[in-house]
């Protein structure tokens, strides 16, 4: 993870030089990770004023000021996702196509039964058989349950289905999947719309988190997804895929920057268990060392 972001600082600060060139390179190699030009330009400012009234010279230093600032960028320390102690707790994921939305929820269905959760999985994206069938295949991997539709059904009535048999048999969770959907196509957005409702009639309140899917290889687009979305869903939380496979990633800071939607998960690779809790400090750490 950020592999690349990280040898050009390390090339860049190894020059041992604190001039206005290192400063420019530093603003490319963050710009490069998909950070946003004003996230970059507060990032290298606070460096400015640590270098000039902290006497700040070393490379070790002013990489842990770069850190320091990243982390600071988020102002919690990592929140958990929400879980209500009057089930069934419903998380609603959505996002675009190819983002990994089902293969999310299969990790974290396996996640909570490991945990002694008793878990639905609720077919909500009817468009696609293959995506009805990947999470047959998660709930019988991760021993959840499955309320599925057929193949063009509404979604929305599978997912109230699902949130109806929670009820009926004690289930801690309900993880509805969603068809993936452009972001500026407003039929399908509101739709979208529609399936929100749909859960909250389903249990008398919003869905428990709105979780919004996101491929760190999106980069900047991945700004404009989340405020679609949001108006779309009221979207509680990030889940941001592929981290393992990118450079890119700093898209996140800007996010959270402009919207302040908490990030949730991140995957870091294709097993269950790579499905973990953001934690800013480790992100920041990740990106320099």
């Amino acid at each position: 993870m950020f592999k690349g972001f990280m040898n050009n600082v390390d090339r860049l600060l190894g020059r041992g030089v604190i001039d206005e060139d290192l400063y420019e390179e530093l603003e490319e190699a963050l710009l490069a990770a998909d950070t946003s030009i004003t996230t970059t330009t507060e990032i290298l400012n606070e460096l400015r004023q640590a270098v000039r009234e902290e006497k700040v010279k070393t490379p070790d230093a002013i990489k842990e000021r770069l850190k320091e600032s990243i982390r600071a960028r988020f102002s919690q320390p990592g929140e958990s996702l929400l879980f209500r102690n009057f089930p069934p707790c419903v998380y609603l994921f959505v996002g675009v196509n190819g983002v990994g939305k089902t293969t999310s929820i299969g990790k974290l269905a396996t996640r909570l039964t490991k945990e002694g959760r008793k878990v639905i999985l609720a077919t909500g994206d009817t468009f696609r058989a293959a995506a009805i069938e990947q999470l047959e295949i998660w709930a019988e991997r991760s021993g959840a349950d499955i309320v599925k539709g057929q193949p063009g059904s509404d979604p929305a009535a599978v997912i109230f289905d699902a949130i109806q048999a929670a009820k009926a048999r004690g289930a801690d969770y309900v993880l509805a999947d969603t068809a993936g959907r452009q972001h500026n196509k407003a039929n399908l957005m509101n739709e979208l719309a529609k399936i929100a409702r749909v859960v909250e009639k389903g249990i008398g309140r919003k869905a428990d988190e709105t979780l919004l899917v996101l491929d760190a290889n999106t980069g900047q687009n991945a700004i404009r997804q989340a405020e679609e979305f949001s108006v779309a869903t009221g979207v509680t939380g990030l889940v941001l895929t592929k981290l393992d496979g990118t450079a890119r990633g700093g898209a996140l800071i800007g996010i959270y920057d402009k919207f302040g939607i908490p990030i949730k998960l991140i995957g870091v690779g294709e097993k269950a268990e790579d499905l973990q809790d953001f934690n800013p400090e480790v992100f920041a750490n990740n990106m320099f060392n």
